[in-house]
């Protein structure tokens, strides 16, 4: 499944909003040596209760509008 983030890097308090088809996300880490796309990955992983393996960006690395693609198969 894929889903829209905006992102919000070097906030004062982490934040995930879910809005109409993807989520708004305040992170503390700054935007710098990939540290706060790493805590995005964390806190949706956090959210859908899976492994942070299980989610990737597929576009928008080095943007605030991602696409994130999660992965909600369970395993066998």
């Amino acid at each position: 499944m894929y889903i829209r983030v905006r992102v919000t890097a070097g906030a004062k308090k982490e934040v995930l909003t879910p809005k109409a088809g993807g989520f708004l996300v305040s992170v503390k880490e700054p935007a710098t040596q990939n540290l706060a796309n790493k805590r995005v990955i964390e806190l949706v992983a956090l959210h859908y209760a899976i492994s942070p393996k299980k989610v990737r960006i597929v576009n928008g690395h080095h943007a605030p509008s991602k696409i994130l693609s999660v992965d909600m198969e369970k395993e066998k």
